[in-house]
């Protein structure tokens, strides 16, 4: 079955904050340090995501009616890309993504720049994005990519 795409609701939040927590602890640790992911998933609270919901665009792809992962833009901007780990590696993430990008284009966005994680950097590249400075001291990479 083809993921669904829709905005995401308020009573998403916790179902959005569980997938940000396990996508870091189980999928970005494969790439980074164990404790540097634990640290990462700590700095966001569920309130947190509430706040996220309110101030961010977020888009979420649901299979089979499970919410299976979530983006977030703002303007130019690609905030945040999660996919839950039982839904990792089949596709979804990167229809999520070009299904955000193509919203960001509509909108008359040329460029859309974003940081990306260590163990996330090359299903960015993958798709077309370049690196646009070294990785920070935090280890994100900043990244960009031209929209059509």
């Amino acid at each position: 079955m083809n993921p669904v795409y829709r905005r995401a609701a308020p009573g998403d939040a916790i179902r959005l904050f569980e997938i940000r927590r396990t996508s870091i602890l189980e999928l970005a640790s494969k790439g980074i340090p164990a404790d540097e992911a634990a640290a990462w998933a700590m700095k966001l609270t569920p309130a947190g995501m509430e706040q996220k919901l309110r101030e961010l665009e977020i888009w979420v792809a649901e299979l089979d009616g499970v919410t299976a992962g979530w983006g977030a833009i703002r303007g130019s901007y690609l905030e945040g890309l999660y996919m839950a780990p039982e839904f990792a590696g089949r596709g979804i993430g990167g229809s999520l993504l070009a299904t955000l990008e193509s919203l960001m284009r509509s909108r008359g966005v040329r460029e859309i720049r974003a940081e990306a994680s260590s163990n996330a950097l090359d299903f960015y590249l993958q798709r077309g994005y370049r690196a646009t400075a070294p990785q920070t001291p935090d280890g994100a990479w900043p990244i960009a990519k031209q929209l059509q």
